[in-house]
This record gives C-alpha cells, sequence and structure tokens, in this order.
C-alpha cells in the first residue's frame, strides 16, 4: 500500500494571513483608538497649545492609550478566561 504526500502550502505572506484575521483587524483598530484617545487626554489635561508640547510626552501618551486598546483585545477577560 502506497500513500501520497499531500503538501498543504499556505497562500501568501505571513502578514497578509494575520491580516485576514478578524481579531487580529479589530487589536490594531483598538491600538489605533487608544493611541488617538492618549493624544487627545494629554492634550486636554495639559492644556498646552500644539507648539508648546514635547513630542516624547506625546509619544509616551499615545503608547500607553495604545497599550491599553492592545490589552482590551488580548486580555484574559476579553477572551472569556476570567
Amino acid at each position: 500500500m502506497e500513500f501520497k504526500e499531500l503538501e498543504i502550502k499556505e497562500e501568501g505572506s505571513w502578514f497578509r494571513r494575520k491580516l485576514k484575521k478578524q481579531h487580529t483587524r479589530k487589536t490594531l483598530i483598538y491600538i489605533a483608538v487608544g493611541a488617538v484617545v492618549g493624544f487627545v487626554f494629554f492634550y486636554l489635561t495639559e492644556g498646552r497649545h500644539m507648539v508648546d508640547m514635547a513630542f516624547g510626552d506625546i509619544l509616551k501618551s499615545m503608547l500607553i492609550g495604545g497599550f491599553f486598546g492592545f490589552f482590551i483585545t488580548n486580555s484574559p477577560c476579553a477572551k472569556g478566561k476570567c
């Protein structure tokens, strides 16, 4: 009895396969929204004009907001494992 070897090739690159998944798209959207909310929060709480803001402070706020967006979609509670 002989068996033929079945070759299954994945279509597209790793990046494209990841982007096709709904969870990955949802995570990227939440990260972007979190970064925008982080910027708006920084702008409103500091009360500065756009000229006076340091880029490092803006970046920190956007990274923290983006992390919260990532955490909301990938936390154990978001996956129903609380």
